[in-house]
């Protein structure tokens, strides 16, 4: 049997139809405070049409967030990859928000007399990347560090160079990402617009590179090459935060992230039918997962590695940096041993996969064997690496 366009549109809208029809036989629609029990009732001009969505259980989530720094007006988190920051569609609990709120309100409890508090997050991170997240505690520091955000992106809308728009930025957001490809040059600034379009599964519009869309502005750095894995490792500094920029602009000049489901070289989505909507709620209620990927899922390699900005409160100075340390590393023999570290399994990845460059090619300098492995794994990241490291830090993450 052969499927053509129009069958498959006509299909979708019989699958939306079935929808609706086993949610009225659940009771789940009332119209005016009433239960429908048929299909076709009639609505008019001012009728109040409700769906009681069913409880669903969430899909698992990491649930530790490390407190990098805190204060009475700011709180930093390490988030790890795969945790949504606030809630929506499937994740209404397993968020930053929720576990932040309990963070806060165990030491308020905790501590009598101490004045209680509502943190919130004040930018985003995809559910997929890891890294610091700046988060507020009072209402004064909020908004003070969303004007920080808004007058960033202002300064890029009104088209001032990179460098001005550096000085005139009171908070820079710096992310290490691994990338496909091998960047030529050691620093690209990208300047491409970023608007919305319509795409199954993501009621507001897809983000992606739009030359309609409003001024978005990344400038990147070469780390280190790969050129026998074809990959590079990049660290960007986004001028101004549109959501997705970095995996958007990235793969814009053709250099995608290494595992994202989503975007392809154009900072365009990797599957795109702009005419076929699926918008259902199936079983039980919960988000039918769309069969195309969509902006939460992960895979991607994307770290928020440094915050830096004026304290919103004291005007001070901040530098927030996750470093891993290297623990316990004898220098004198050459047999590779593990050791521990803190931070996310993604930024010591990347670390990592530099740290494994830079050592190749220092030891067949020197003449020496370079075919011991350096491996990384688990939430807890391990490294497996040559003893003759300097006793140091091995990145700045």
């Amino acid at each position: 049997m052969t499927w053509s366009y129009t069958d498959r549109i006509l299909l979708q809208k019989v699958q939306k139809f079935c929808s609706f029809t086993r949610r009225i036989q659940n009771k789940q629609i009332t119209v005016d405070s009433k239960v429908v029990t048929i299909p076709d009732t009639e609505l008019r001009a001012g009728t109040e049409l409700v769906y009681h969505r069913l409880p669903w259980r969430e899909p698992d989530a990491p649930y530790l967030l490390q407190v990098l720094f805190e204060d009475d007006y700011l709180i930093a988190l390490n988030k790890p990859s795969g945790l949504q920051v606030l809630p929506g569609g499937l994740f209404q609990q397993r968020t930053v928000l929720t576990q932040l709120q309990w963070h806060v309100s165990k030491l308020t409890t905790s501590s009598s007399g101490c004045r209680k508090t509502h943190p919130v997050p004040v930018h985003r991170l995809g559910r997929g990347t890891s890294g610091i997240l700046l988060c507020a505690k009072t209402k004064l520091a909020k908004s003070r560090l969303a004007a920080y955000f808004a007058e960033g992106t202002s300064v890029v809308e009104d088209k001032y160079t990179n460098s001005e728009c550096k000085k005139m930025r009171k908070i820079s957001k710096i992310y290490r990402a691994l990338v496909s490809g091998v960047i030529d040059m050691d620093e690209v600034l990208i300047k491409q617009p970023i608007g919305t379009i319509k795409y199954p599964g993501v009621a507001k519009g897809l983000y992606v590179a739009s030359p309609s869309g409003k001024p978005a502005l990344s400038s990147v750095h070469v780390l280190e090459r790969d050129l026998e894995n074809k990959s590079t490792l990049v660290q960007v500094e986004i001028q101004s935060g549109r959501p997705h920029q970095i995996r958007i602009h990235l793969s814009f000049i053709g250099l995608p992230l290494i595992g994202d489901p989503l975007y392809v070289s154009g900072g365009q989505p990797k599957c795109f039918d702009p005419e076929l909507m699926d918008e259902s709620f199936e079983k039980d209620g919960g988000y039918q997962r769309p069969e195309n990927p969509v902006p939460g899922d992960c895979g991607y390699n994307l770290h928020a590695h440094q915050i830096v900005l004026i304290h919103p409160i004291t005007n001070e100075n901040r530098c927030v940096n996750m470093i891993a340390r290297l623990f316990s590393v004898p220098l004198e023999e050459e047999t590779a041993i593990g050791v521990g570290t803190v931070s996310s399994s993604e930024a010591i990845m990347l670390a990592g996969l530099a740290f494994k460059k830079k050592r190749q090619n220092k030891r067949k300098a020197e003449g020496k064997s370079c075919d011991k492995p350096i491996i990384v794994t688990g939430a807890n990241a391990h490294l497996l690496m040559f003893s003759t490291m300097e006793r140091n830090y091995f990145f700045s993450i």
